[in-house]
């Protein structure tokens, strides 16, 4: 699944476009894309031939980029940048233990995912079953469309959520994916009231997924767990009754790492 694209955002007056266009190049390889010759860089960041071998020559003195002379692919010191995040978000650590747990008990992988702007990034993922499609630690799905996304904006302020709602391009992935702005914030009251997410066909066409909300310090959603598989193995029933359970025990403890104290014995959702 090909990653959204992000929403452009008002550049600030100090904005580095070279920085901007840097990553561009890092970001333009992926597994479709993993080996590419300068032509083919230049044309998926819209970049001109000369400013994306500057670019890349600059990468690879850098040690980000390696090239046979003709092709060009990122060199796995990339994973640093990406780790300089993860180290930094010590709950997670802990956290990965309790989700390789649940992943399990209920047999199927177990994702955790954090809002950022429209999308839900992959921070943190078990290896249960091979899957047709997966979403990988940094991977990107768009929030209204996720169960993740869902479970993370329902407990949200009400002014993060209406600002979104206003704001928000709502794409559709499959012919299945909701795009009314009442009926999403419809289903995320529903969310907010039952305190979990399901979404059917939305993201996937076939793909059956649920996830639940991890609290912060403040009470305010930080994070989402979620388990998805493909309908021939995980029901609407088997949701409720074989996944949802530990699913929501998870979360709870989830929480805990982050912070969080409820004080009635169940997670706090937002006044």
């Amino acid at each position: 699944m090909p990653e959204p694209a992000r929403p452009e955002r008002e550049r600030p007056a100090e904005f580095v476009q070279s920085v901007q266009r840097a990553l561009a190049v890092i970001k333009s390889f992926t597994p479709r894309h993993s080996s590419m010759t300068l032509t083919e860089v230049a044309e998926r960041t819209h970049l001109t031939r000369g400013a994306a071998r500057r670019f890349l020559l600059t990468l690879e003195h850098l040690g980000y980029v390696r090239s046979d002379g003709r092709q060009f692919s990122l060199s796995p010191a990339v994973l640093e940048l990406g780790y300089a995040y993860l180290s930094s978000v010590h709950p997670w650590d802990a956290a990965v233990p309790l989700m390789e747990r649940l992943s399990n008990e209920v047999e199927e992988n177990c994702l955790a995912g954090v809002l950022e702007g429209t999308d839900v990034v992959c921070v943190a993922r078990t290896s249960r079953r091979l899957v047709t499609v997966a979403v990988y630690v940094g991977g990107r799905v768009p929030a209204s469309a996720s169960s993740m996304g869902r479970a993370i904006f329902a407990f949200q302020d009400d002014d993060v959520v209406e600002k979104y709602l206003a704001e928000a391009d709502l794409k559709r992935v499959t012919p299945f994916t909701l795009t009314d702005k009442e009926a999403l914030r419809a289903e995320l009251k529903k969310v907010r009231e039952q305190g979990w997410s399901l979404v059917e066909h939305e993201l996937e066409e076939g793909l059956t997924s649920v996830s639940a909300p991890v609290f912060g310090a403040g009470g305010r959603s930080v994070a989402a767990l979620n388990i998805s598989a493909h309908g021939h193995r995980l029901s609407r029933e088997d949701v409720e009754t074989r996944v949802l359970p530990p699913l929501l025990r998870c979360a709870r403890e989830t929480s805990l790492l982050f912070g969080h104290r409820p004080t009635n014995g169940t997670a706090d959702a937002p006044g």
